[in-house]
């Protein structure tokens, strides 16, 4: 929403298309996307040199991307004509639903179980660095891990997913991006209710 209260096309829910997925389905564009996430513009060569690929399989990765949605030219931070700068699409993708079903099946099931190990690697980063935060060696936060369990109906449940995105949207657009003292954080939520 702006400062007057009024929706942008952020606040609505992006449902993917089926090229959307294939396109995510890939693990080296999903690093792709959080890097751009990360950096918000960036040229092939930069994210060949931070991913250690070579420039034209970034290159080709990066045309899938926007071919299917997922990114976008920035033309305004180019430095010729010739530059291509590229930036990642504001807000949160969903992949399918009951109001909302997905052309092909498998992949949907492809791309959920591709973002469950982009999770784990997540939960294994956070367990690696525990240690050292738990027995005292470092006063420094990198990880949290809170598990709560609440009693909700489906709607109530769906209202406070809504909510923790706008908090999650406020706290991004409110953050100074000179602050030499913001880091990356990134936030796996997941919730499932008793009946699975």
């Amino acid at each position: 929403m702006t400062e007057d209260g009024a929706k942008t096309a952020s606040d609505d829910p992006v449902w993917m298309t089926s090229a959307m997925l294939k396109a995510y389905s890939h693990p080296l564009r999903r690093q792709i996307l959080r890097l751009i996430s990360r950096r918000e513009f960036l040229r092939a060569a930069d994210i060949a040199a931070e991913l250690d690929v070579p420039a034209n399989s970034a290159s080709f990765h990066l045309r899938a991307l926007a071919e299917a949605g997922l990114i976008e030219e920035a033309p305004d931070k180019a430095r010729d004509r010739r530059d291509r700068v590229w930036t990642g699409r504001k807000g949160a993708l969903n992949v399918g639903g009951p109001e909302n079903p997905v052309a092909d099946e498998a992949l949907g099931v492809a791309v959920v179980a591709a973002l469950a190990e982009d999770h784990q690697e997540l939960i294994r980063r956070v367990v690696a660095w525990t240690p050292e935060y738990v027995a005292g060696r470092t006063t420094e936060v990198h990880a949290a891990f809170t598990q709560r369990t609440i009693r909700l109906t489906e709607a109530e449940f769906d209202d406070v997913m809504v909510k923790v995105n706008e908090v999650l949207n406020a706290a991004d657009e409110a953050h100074d991006d000179a602050d030499p003292a913001g880091r990356y954080w990134q936030m796996d939520l997941i919730a499932a209710d008793d009946t699975i």
